[in-house]
């Protein structure tokens, strides 16, 4: 299925959705259309643009998006390589800098990737103890559309225009 980017009427980036989706918005006079060149969608007596972009007429407040915290955003933010090492093997972990058994938090701030050599030889260790480096400080990735986004400007090159800046 076709993604469509959905802007907010300030032309920030707010969401994905499907063809079909964004079709309806515009037929129902919610949304227009910012960028088509996908061709047309052809019925018994009408044609409708196939969006890549579309615009809502109202504004939508929402807040802030953020990153969830789940292993293919930390492995995305450590770009798939061993924070201890350096290695970019297939065999990744996620490892918390002050471990949990000792009150460490699962947060942006205490977990990394470490391949599964470099975890085994931390053990249930803080970094002092194992005597071990980490090659940067573990942050928070900003919630930015581009980051959000960016997985799918492979195949929608024209988005990125639109992601930029935000």
């Amino acid at each position: 299925m076709e993604s469509v980017l959905v802007l907010n009427a300030n032309y920030e980036p707010l969401n994905i959705c499907n063809m079909h989706k964004a079709v309806c918005l515009m037929v129902m006079d919610k949304a227009q259309l910012v960028m088509n060149g996908r061709g047309e969608i052809r019925t018994v007596d009408r044609s409708y643009p196939r969006p890549s972009v579309i615009r809502l007429e109202t504004m939508v407040h929402r807040p802030h998006p953020k990153v969830k915290l789940t292993r293919k955003e930390i492995f995305r933010r450590d770009n798939y390589t061993c924070q201890y090492c350096g290695s970019t093997t297939r065999t990744l972990t996620i490892d918390h800098v002050l471990p949990r058994h000792l009150d460490g938090p699962h947060n942006w701030e205490n977990v990394v990737t470490a391949c599964s050599i470099c975890n085994h030889e931390k053990g249930g260790r803080t970094l002092e103890q194992s005597g071990m480096v980490l090659r940067k400080k573990p942050v928070e990735p900003s919630a930015s559309a581009l980051y959000l986004y960016n997985h799918y400007l492979p195949e929608n090159q024209e988005w990125e225009q639109f992601l930029q800046g935000w």
